[in-house]
Protein backbone atom coordinates (compact mmCIF):
# COMPACT_ATOMS: atom_id res chain seq x y z
CA UNK A 1 0.00 0.00 0.00
CA UNK A 2 1.62 3.45 -0.61
CA UNK A 3 2.14 5.98 1.66
CA UNK A 4 1.43 8.61 -1.17
CA UNK A 5 -0.51 12.10 -0.06
CA UNK A 6 -4.46 11.41 -0.11
CA UNK A 7 -6.33 13.60 -2.96
CA UNK A 8 -10.17 14.23 -1.33
CA UNK A 9 -12.42 16.50 -3.66
CA UNK A 10 -14.72 18.43 -1.79
CA UNK A 11 -17.66 18.65 -4.04
CA UNK A 12 -20.10 21.40 -4.13
CA UNK A 13 -23.37 19.56 -5.53
CA UNK A 14 -26.04 23.02 -5.27
CA UNK A 15 -25.95 24.29 -8.97
CA UNK A 16 -28.75 27.08 -7.87
CA UNK A 17 -27.82 30.93 -8.38
CA UNK A 18 -27.36 32.50 -4.94
CA UNK A 19 -26.82 29.35 -3.17
CA UNK A 20 -25.00 28.86 -0.08
CA UNK A 21 -23.23 25.63 -1.48
CA UNK A 22 -20.33 27.99 -2.59
CA UNK A 23 -20.13 29.61 1.06
CA UNK A 24 -19.71 26.27 2.63
CA UNK A 25 -17.39 24.74 0.25
CA UNK A 26 -15.47 27.69 1.00
CA UNK A 27 -15.51 27.68 4.52
CA UNK A 28 -14.55 24.17 4.78
CA UNK A 29 -11.90 24.00 2.52
CA UNK A 30 -10.38 26.75 4.50
CA UNK A 31 -11.10 25.25 7.86
CA UNK A 32 -9.62 21.74 7.01
CA UNK A 33 -6.62 23.02 5.51
CA UNK A 34 -4.26 22.67 8.20
CA UNK A 35 -5.43 19.50 9.27
CA UNK A 36 -5.45 18.09 5.96
CA UNK A 37 -1.60 18.78 5.92
CA UNK A 38 -0.85 16.81 9.25
CA UNK A 39 -2.52 14.17 7.40
CA UNK A 40 -0.97 14.16 4.30
CA UNK A 41 -3.80 15.05 2.02
CA UNK A 42 -4.33 17.15 -0.76
CA UNK A 43 -7.79 18.81 -0.84
CA UNK A 44 -9.25 19.92 -3.86
CA UNK A 45 -12.31 22.12 -3.94
CA UNK A 46 -14.26 21.54 -6.66
CA UNK A 47 -18.33 22.25 -7.94
CA UNK A 48 -20.30 20.25 -9.60
CA UNK A 49 -21.25 23.59 -11.91
CA UNK A 50 -18.24 23.55 -13.22
CA UNK A 51 -18.03 19.97 -14.85
CA UNK A 52 -20.84 20.97 -17.28
CA UNK A 53 -22.68 17.49 -16.93
CA UNK A 54 -25.98 17.58 -18.97
CA UNK A 55 -28.32 14.75 -18.14
CA UNK A 56 -26.52 11.28 -18.24
CA UNK A 57 -26.12 11.63 -22.05
CA UNK A 58 -23.50 8.13 -22.47
CA UNK A 59 -24.81 5.61 -24.51
CA UNK A 60 -22.73 2.69 -22.98
CA UNK A 61 -23.20 1.72 -19.49
CA UNK A 62 -21.34 3.37 -16.58
CA UNK A 63 -19.65 0.02 -15.52
CA UNK A 64 -18.17 -0.55 -18.65
CA UNK A 65 -16.20 2.61 -18.18
CA UNK A 66 -16.55 3.50 -21.81
CA UNK A 67 -17.02 6.87 -22.17
CA UNK A 68 -17.35 8.73 -25.63
CA UNK A 69 -18.23 12.58 -24.09
CA UNK A 70 -15.11 14.65 -23.41
CA UNK A 71 -17.15 16.23 -20.61
CA UNK A 72 -17.47 12.55 -19.02
CA UNK A 73 -14.23 11.82 -19.79
CA UNK A 74 -13.21 15.11 -17.40
CA UNK A 75 -15.56 13.72 -14.66
CA UNK A 76 -13.85 10.09 -14.71
CA UNK A 77 -10.47 11.29 -14.77
CA UNK A 78 -11.36 13.67 -11.60
CA UNK A 79 -12.80 10.56 -9.59
CA UNK A 80 -10.57 7.80 -10.79
CA UNK A 81 -7.62 10.00 -9.52
CA UNK A 82 -9.35 10.91 -6.00
CA UNK A 83 -8.48 9.17 -3.05
CA UNK A 84 -12.04 9.98 -1.04
CA UNK A 85 -15.03 12.66 -1.09
CA UNK A 86 -16.97 15.19 0.95
CA UNK A 87 -19.78 15.85 -0.38
CA UNK A 88 -21.23 19.48 0.21
CA UNK A 89 -25.05 19.06 0.06
CA UNK A 90 -28.09 21.21 0.54
CA UNK A 91 -31.44 19.38 0.74
CA UNK A 92 -34.18 19.57 -2.27
CA UNK A 93 -37.53 18.35 -0.70
CA UNK A 94 -36.21 15.45 1.74
CA UNK A 95 -33.96 14.48 -1.03
CA UNK A 96 -30.28 15.54 -2.44
CA UNK A 97 -30.08 17.68 -5.59
CA UNK A 98 -30.92 16.11 -8.96
CA UNK A 99 -27.13 17.20 -9.77
CA UNK A 100 -25.51 15.30 -7.58
CA UNK A 101 -27.27 12.22 -8.48
CA UNK A 102 -26.63 12.66 -12.07
CA UNK A 103 -23.22 13.07 -11.07
CA UNK A 104 -23.07 9.81 -9.33
CA UNK A 105 -24.99 7.69 -12.12
CA UNK A 106 -22.34 8.95 -14.58
CA UNK A 107 -19.48 6.72 -13.20
CA UNK A 108 -18.99 3.16 -12.04
CA UNK A 109 -15.73 1.42 -11.60
CA UNK A 110 -14.30 4.72 -10.79
CA UNK A 111 -15.95 5.33 -7.47
CA UNK A 112 -15.24 2.07 -6.08
CA UNK A 113 -13.65 1.64 -2.63
CA UNK A 114 -13.68 5.18 -1.60
CA UNK A 115 -14.91 6.96 1.53
CA UNK A 116 -17.56 9.45 1.37
CA UNK A 117 -18.26 12.22 3.93
CA UNK A 118 -21.26 14.08 3.79
CA UNK A 119 -21.48 17.75 5.04
CA UNK A 120 -25.20 18.75 4.54
CA UNK A 121 -27.05 22.63 5.21
CA UNK A 122 -30.89 23.50 5.18
CA UNK A 123 -33.45 24.18 7.37
CA UNK A 124 -35.15 22.12 9.99
CA UNK A 125 -33.28 19.16 9.56
CA UNK A 126 -29.94 20.87 8.45
CA UNK A 127 -30.37 18.62 5.49
CA UNK A 128 -29.43 15.13 6.95
CA UNK A 129 -32.39 13.65 4.93
CA UNK A 130 -30.84 14.38 2.02
CA UNK A 131 -27.33 12.45 3.06
CA UNK A 132 -29.85 9.27 4.12
CA UNK A 133 -31.22 9.57 0.67
CA UNK A 134 -27.58 9.85 -0.83
CA UNK A 135 -26.13 6.98 1.28
CA UNK A 136 -28.30 4.56 -0.45
CA UNK A 137 -27.09 5.50 -3.97
CA UNK A 138 -23.41 5.91 -2.98
CA UNK A 139 -23.42 2.36 -1.55
CA UNK A 140 -24.58 0.59 -4.17
CA UNK A 141 -21.54 2.45 -6.38
CA UNK A 142 -19.40 1.27 -3.38
CA UNK A 143 -18.65 3.82 -2.28
CA UNK A 144 -17.95 3.91 2.10
CA UNK A 145 -20.29 6.56 3.36
CA UNK A 146 -18.49 7.75 6.96
CA UNK A 147 -20.46 7.83 10.20
CA UNK A 148 -19.00 11.34 10.81
CA UNK A 149 -20.91 14.16 8.90
CA UNK A 150 -21.33 17.51 9.30
CA UNK A 151 -25.04 18.92 9.65
CA UNK A 152 -25.79 22.54 9.16
CA UNK A 153 -28.81 24.39 10.50
CA UNK A 154 -29.07 27.45 8.21
CA UNK A 155 -30.29 29.14 11.11
CA UNK A 156 -27.65 28.29 13.35
CA UNK A 157 -24.67 29.29 10.70
CA UNK A 158 -25.68 32.49 9.45
CA UNK A 159 -25.11 36.01 11.08
CA UNK A 160 -26.79 39.00 8.99
CA UNK A 161 -26.92 37.10 5.83
CA UNK A 162 -23.00 36.35 6.45
CA UNK A 163 -22.33 32.66 6.39
CA UNK A 164 -20.22 31.79 10.12
CA UNK A 165 -20.61 28.91 11.34
CA UNK A 166 -19.75 28.14 15.28
CA UNK A 167 -16.97 26.11 16.67
CA UNK A 168 -18.66 23.15 16.79
CA UNK A 169 -19.01 23.14 13.01
CA UNK A 170 -15.50 23.06 12.32
CA UNK A 171 -14.70 20.47 15.26
CA UNK A 172 -17.14 18.28 13.37
CA UNK A 173 -15.65 18.88 9.88
CA UNK A 174 -11.84 18.31 11.24
CA UNK A 175 -13.46 14.88 12.82
CA UNK A 176 -14.91 14.31 9.44
CA UNK A 177 -11.61 14.64 7.66
CA UNK A 178 -9.82 12.39 10.21
CA UNK A 179 -12.26 10.08 9.45
CA UNK A 180 -12.23 10.13 5.58
CA UNK A 181 -8.26 9.57 5.91
CA UNK A 182 -8.45 6.68 7.55
CA UNK A 183 -10.94 5.17 5.81
CA UNK A 184 -8.83 6.08 2.58
CA UNK A 185 -5.57 4.44 3.28
CA UNK A 186 -7.68 1.25 5.32
CA UNK A 187 -9.36 0.94 1.76
CA UNK A 188 -6.29 1.35 -0.12
CA UNK A 189 -5.44 -2.41 -1.09
CA UNK A 190 -9.45 -2.15 -2.58
CA UNK A 191 -8.70 0.14 -4.80
CA UNK A 192 -5.21 -1.10 -5.78
CA UNK A 193 -6.69 -4.65 -6.76
CA UNK A 194 -9.45 -3.36 -8.74
CA UNK A 195 -7.47 -0.71 -10.61
CA UNK A 196 -7.66 -1.87 -14.41
CA UNK A 197 -3.96 -1.64 -14.23
CA UNK A 198 -3.52 -4.22 -11.43
CA UNK A 199 -3.12 -7.94 -12.54
CA UNK A 200 -4.00 -10.84 -10.03
CA UNK A 201 -1.03 -12.29 -8.25
CA UNK A 202 0.10 -15.75 -7.48
CA UNK A 203 -0.77 -16.24 -4.05
CA UNK A 204 -4.78 -15.73 -3.18
CA UNK A 205 -5.98 -12.10 -2.95
CA UNK A 206 -2.46 -10.65 -3.91
CA UNK A 207 -1.73 -8.40 -6.96
CA UNK A 208 0.34 -6.69 -9.01
CA UNK A 209 1.04 -3.02 -9.84
CA UNK A 210 3.71 -0.78 -11.30
CA UNK A 211 5.85 0.68 -8.39
CA UNK A 212 6.53 4.29 -8.76
CA UNK A 213 8.57 7.49 -6.31
CA UNK A 214 5.65 6.92 -3.24
CA UNK A 215 6.80 3.13 -3.08
CA UNK A 216 9.88 4.14 -1.66
CA UNK A 217 9.43 3.64 2.01
CA UNK A 218 8.11 -0.27 1.42
CA UNK A 219 10.90 -1.18 -1.24
CA UNK A 220 13.01 0.67 1.12
CA UNK A 221 12.02 -1.85 4.00
CA UNK A 222 11.74 -5.13 1.40
CA UNK A 223 15.20 -4.71 0.37
CA UNK A 224 16.85 -4.45 3.79
CA UNK A 225 14.72 -7.67 4.75
CA UNK A 226 15.78 -9.39 1.72
CA UNK A 227 19.19 -8.65 1.46
CA UNK A 228 20.97 -9.46 4.36
CA UNK A 229 20.74 -12.96 3.34
CA UNK A 230 22.46 -12.39 0.48
CA UNK A 231 25.53 -10.12 2.19
CA UNK A 232 25.76 -13.33 4.79
CA UNK A 233 25.95 -15.53 1.90
CA UNK A 234 28.57 -13.94 -0.01
CA UNK A 235 30.26 -12.68 3.51
CA UNK A 236 30.01 -8.78 2.09
CA UNK A 237 28.14 -6.26 2.93
CA UNK A 238 29.43 -4.28 -0.48
CA UNK A 239 25.23 -4.35 -1.80
CA UNK A 240 23.73 -1.51 -3.07
CA UNK A 241 20.02 -2.51 -1.77
CA UNK A 242 21.53 -2.68 1.70
CA UNK A 243 22.64 1.23 1.79
CA UNK A 244 19.92 2.78 -0.27
CA UNK A 245 18.29 5.76 1.19
CA UNK A 246 14.45 6.15 0.26
CA UNK A 247 15.26 9.17 -1.35
CA UNK A 248 17.79 6.89 -3.52
CA UNK A 249 15.42 4.58 -4.40
CA UNK A 250 13.20 6.66 -5.03
CA UNK A 251 15.29 8.32 -7.70
CA UNK A 252 15.54 4.42 -9.49
CA UNK A 253 11.67 4.13 -9.33
CA UNK A 254 11.37 6.71 -11.10
CA UNK A 255 13.50 5.38 -13.94
CA UNK A 256 13.17 1.62 -13.95
CA UNK A 257 9.67 -0.15 -14.85
CA UNK A 258 9.36 -1.72 -11.54
CA UNK A 259 6.40 -4.03 -10.23
CA UNK A 260 5.47 -4.79 -7.06
CA UNK A 261 3.45 -7.82 -5.75
CA UNK A 262 0.91 -6.73 -3.13
CA UNK A 263 -2.04 -8.42 -0.74
CA UNK A 264 -3.56 -6.14 2.06
CA UNK A 265 -1.21 -3.63 2.40
CA UNK A 266 2.09 -5.32 2.17
CA UNK A 267 4.69 -5.36 -0.67
CA UNK A 268 5.59 -9.01 -0.67
CA UNK A 269 7.83 -8.78 -3.76
CA UNK A 270 9.10 -6.29 -6.39
CA UNK A 271 11.35 -6.82 -9.68
CA UNK A 272 12.11 -4.19 -11.87
CA UNK A 273 13.39 -3.65 -15.72
CA UNK A 274 14.84 -2.03 -18.39
CA UNK A 275 15.89 -2.13 -22.08
CA UNK A 276 19.19 -1.20 -23.18
CA UNK A 277 19.44 -1.19 -27.22
CA UNK A 278 18.86 -4.99 -27.83
CA UNK A 279 19.43 -6.47 -24.13
CA UNK A 280 16.37 -6.28 -21.30
CA UNK A 281 18.02 -6.03 -18.17
CA UNK A 282 16.46 -7.40 -14.64
CA UNK A 283 17.25 -6.54 -11.16
CA UNK A 284 16.01 -6.37 -7.42
CA UNK A 285 14.38 -9.45 -7.41
CA UNK A 286 12.91 -9.72 -4.66
CA UNK A 287 10.29 -11.90 -2.10
CA UNK A 288 9.84 -11.69 1.46
CA UNK A 289 12.05 -14.17 3.61
CA UNK A 290 8.67 -15.73 4.98
CA UNK A 291 7.02 -16.57 1.38
CA UNK A 292 9.88 -17.97 -0.19
CA UNK A 293 9.43 -21.46 -1.57
CA UNK A 294 6.00 -20.88 -2.73
CA UNK A 295 6.43 -19.75 -6.36
CA UNK A 296 6.41 -16.15 -5.84
CA UNK A 297 9.97 -15.24 -7.36
CA UNK A 298 9.37 -17.69 -10.61
CA UNK A 299 5.95 -15.37 -10.79
CA UNK A 300 7.77 -12.08 -10.81
CA UNK A 301 10.41 -13.35 -13.07
CA UNK A 302 8.31 -14.56 -15.30
CA UNK A 303 6.21 -10.91 -15.34
CA UNK A 304 9.75 -9.42 -15.66
CA UNK A 305 10.11 -11.75 -18.85
CA UNK A 306 7.31 -10.94 -20.60
CA UNK A 307 8.62 -7.47 -20.85
CA UNK A 308 11.17 -8.99 -23.59
CA UNK A 309 9.45 -8.65 -26.67
CA UNK A 310 11.46 -7.18 -29.11
CA UNK A 311 14.55 -7.63 -27.23
CA UNK A 312 17.32 -10.49 -28.02
CA UNK A 313 17.96 -11.51 -24.66
CA UNK A 314 17.60 -11.00 -21.10
CA UNK A 315 20.45 -10.05 -18.91
CA UNK A 316 20.38 -10.34 -14.90
CA UNK A 317 23.01 -10.63 -12.06
CA UNK A 318 23.36 -11.95 -8.17
CA UNK A 319 25.90 -13.03 -6.02
CA UNK A 320 28.59 -15.61 -6.77
CA UNK A 321 27.47 -17.25 -3.81
CA UNK A 322 23.73 -16.71 -4.03
CA UNK A 323 23.30 -21.11 -4.54
CA UNK A 324 19.10 -20.34 -4.47
CA UNK A 325 19.16 -17.39 -6.83
CA UNK A 326 21.35 -19.51 -9.22
CA UNK A 327 19.30 -22.10 -8.93
CA UNK A 328 16.27 -20.16 -9.69
CA UNK A 329 17.86 -18.58 -13.02
CA UNK A 330 19.31 -21.98 -14.19
CA UNK A 331 15.88 -24.03 -13.87
CA UNK A 332 14.67 -21.06 -15.59
CA UNK A 333 17.08 -21.12 -19.16
CA UNK A 334 19.96 -18.65 -17.85
CA UNK A 335 23.55 -19.27 -18.14
CA UNK A 336 26.57 -17.39 -17.08
CA UNK A 337 28.31 -15.36 -19.43
CA UNK A 338 31.71 -15.61 -20.59
CA UNK A 339 32.80 -12.08 -19.77
CA UNK A 340 31.24 -11.91 -15.90
CA UNK A 341 32.23 -8.71 -14.09
CA UNK A 342 33.64 -10.98 -11.43
CA UNK A 343 34.26 -9.27 -7.64
CA UNK A 344 31.47 -11.99 -5.88
CA UNK A 345 29.25 -11.78 -8.97
CA UNK A 346 27.62 -13.77 -12.04
CA UNK A 347 25.95 -12.31 -15.10
CA UNK A 348 23.42 -14.37 -16.50
CA UNK A 349 21.84 -14.10 -19.75
CA UNK A 350 19.13 -16.07 -21.97
CA UNK A 351 17.90 -15.74 -25.44
CA UNK A 352 14.46 -13.83 -25.77
CA UNK A 353 12.19 -16.72 -27.37
CA UNK A 354 10.75 -15.74 -30.81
Amino acid sequence: MTTKRLRIVLLVCSTRPGALGPAVGQWLADTLAPTAGLLDADLVPLAISDLRLPFLDEEEHPSTGVHHHEHTRRWSEIVDGADGFVFVTPEYNYGMPATLKNALDYLGPEWAWKPAGFVSYGHTSAGTRAVQHAKQVVTTLRLVPLSATVALRIADATREDRFAPEARHADAAEGLLTELVQVARALTPLRERGHADAVAGPLPGSYARRLGPDDAPEVTVLQRCCWVEEALANDTLAIPALHESPDDVRAWLADWHTTGLWRDGRLLGMVRTRRTGADLHIGRLAVAPDLRGRGVGRWLLRHAESAGEGCLRIVLSTGAASRRNLTLYRRQGYAPLPDAQGDGVVDLAKAVSV
